[in-house]
């Protein structure tokens, strides 16, 4: 059976906050909508499922990012995910510089949860903890230079 990604999606507390991020970041809006009724219900298995949704994209058109934040029912707040919790963990960017991509998560008010690291001169990572608590990894591949 042949099988391919379609997108990752994400519940988000502010959908313009997380948009605003992530378009800094450098992915593109392919589209917004608000998303109820019974075909909702039937796909998200919530009954009166009503949710502002964007659909977002890396430039190069391979990775999708949808984020949804839920008019109702309501949203549950949650404690942000640990790296190491099983679950759902963190949505990872490749990045030409990981300096450049920390100062556009700084001006969201996003910082790495503890340092930029280098593997093995291969590349250098990090986490940070992003809106709505999701963790967003960067990588620079140090090979590419």
């Amino acid at each position: 059976m042949p099988i391919s990604l379609e997108n990752v999606g994400i519940a988000v507390d502010s959908l313009d906050a997380a948009v605003a991020f992530f378009t800094d970041l450098g992915l593109t809006v392919l589209g917004r909508d608000e998303v109820s009724g019974e075909w909702a219900d039937t796909a998200v298995g919530l009954d009166g499922n009503h949710a502002k949704i964007a659909m977002l994209a890396t430039p190069d058109g391979a990775g999708r990012l949808e984020l949804f934040e839920y008019i109702h029912p309501d949203a549950i707040e949650t404690l942000p995910t640990l790296p190491n919790e099983i679950g759902m963990h963190r949505v990872a960017f490749s990045v030409d510089d990981i300096d450049d991509a920390l100062a556009i998560a700084a001006r969201h008010g996003c910082h790495p949860l503890r340092g930029v690291a280098n593997y093995q001169n291969v590349y250098k990572l990090t986490y940070v903890r992003g809106p709505s608590g999701i963790i967003v990894m960067f990588a620079q591949d140090l090979t590419k230079q």
